[in-house]
């Protein structure tokens, strides 16, 4: 197998290494409990328009970055979403990859917690699946380094695919019409659990967010967004913090922060040692691309507005050693919320579109 306990286990070494770093650097103080009232002027130009240095950090790649050991290939993809869309790769034979990362629901699933083969909820909320490509640590809590090693993990989950790694090996050798897909993808060679997985990785690498309208005026059209995204452009950049944390073009740090959430799961926490207090509680910055205005929010789902979220960040999060460094308490009038919401809107762009294909 291609994932054994002693690979996990390096890897999880690794990112405890990287998590003590961080709690030990001198610039990661103490959680300032004041409320922040920082002002947008460095954000704007004399005439009060979002300043271009600024507009900047927000603009959209011209590529997708595929790694060299498992590089691009149409053959791949296309074996991949096969793959992505077949139940069969589920022990009771009726859940996919697609019915967690459904594209009508923006490539999650609408519910506040995800529900696999058993009927039984799952702890966390299922993010969605978009612009997987850039992350460099995937899962809530970072725990799987690759696409390629987060592919395995639902797969073998109890509660969500149920299977075992050589069981759907053996199932798709099955499969007689799986043989020339994965023969057109890899030439000369069987059926295979590294290669089925790095052809899912392929698939969801080319998952990526349409261009949104914030996207046309980061590249210099006015037009295609109104005077109240861009003034809650300024919000979400100045007094609402939201940037601290929700940075460059997908709208994530890509790190990992307690928010001060009500709840006894201990996130990154699980993979470091006590001693590192700011992994505590902590949990992957979900990007905001294709924001979902209806929610649910949160790791747990345990949002069910933006109203609600801003009130939590107003009011700062539960106190506690762990809480972010970033998550200071603000206060936004009832103009700045909805100038931030008007914003929040311009990131959705049309629907990615991606037909299941006909299954062997």
């Amino acid at each position: 197998m291609a994932y054994d306990r002693r690979t996990l286990f390096t890897f999880f070494v690794a990112i405890a290494g990287v998590a003590t770093a961080h709690a030990l650097a001198p610039d990661n103080p103490a959680p300032d409990r004041a409320a922040d009232t920082s002002p947008v002027q460095t954000l704007t130009t004399a005439s009060g328009e979002p300043s271009p240095e600024l507009k900047a950090k927000f603009r959209r790649p011209d590529s997708i970055p595929f790694p060299k050991a498992n590089p691009f290939d149409a053959a791949k993809a296309e074996l991949g979403k096969h793959l992505f869309f077949d139940p069969r790769l589920s022990s009771s034979g009726s859940v996919s990859c697609a019915s967690c990362h459904n594209p009508s629901f923006d490539w999650g699933d609408g519910l506040d917690r995800g529900v696999g083969v058993t009927g039984v909820r799952l702890p966390r909320r299922t993010p969605s699946i978009l612009n997987a490509a850039w992350l460099s640590a995937l899962m809530w809590d970072g725990r799987a380094a690759t696409l390629e090693h987060q592919a395995t993990m639902p797969m073998t989950a109890e509660h969500e695919m149920g299977m075992s790694l050589d069981g759907v090996t053996q199932r798709l050798k099955k499969i007689k019409g799986y043989e020339p897909l994965f023969q057109a993808a890899f030439p000369g060679e069987e059926i295979r659990i590294e290669n089925a997985v790095a052809a899912l990785a392929t698939y969801e690498r080319t998952l990526v967010s349409s261009k949104a309208p914030f996207d046309r005026w980061i590249e210099g059209d006015e037009a295609a967004i109104s005077a109240e995204a861009k003034r809650g452009f300024l919000v979400f950049n100045g007094p609402g913090r939201c940037s601290k944390c929700h940075s460059s073009w997908r709208l994530t740090d890509d790190s990992f922060h307690d928010i001060g959430l009500k709840s006894d799961d201990i996130g990154r926490g699980k993979f470091a040692p006590p001693s590192v207090v700011i992994m505590q509680h902590a949990f992957k910055t979900p990007s905001l691309r294709d924001l979902r205005l209806t929610g649910p929010y949160m790791h747990d789902g345990s949002m069910r507005s933006m109203d609600e979220v801003i009130e939590h960040y107003e009011k700062g999060g539960k106190s506690r050693p762990s809480l972010s460094p970033e998550m200071k308490r603000i206060k936004l009038s009832k103009q700045e919320r909805e100038d931030l919401l008007a914003y929040l809107g311009t990131l959705r762009g049309p629907p990615l579109q991606s037909e299941s294909p006909r299954l062997p």
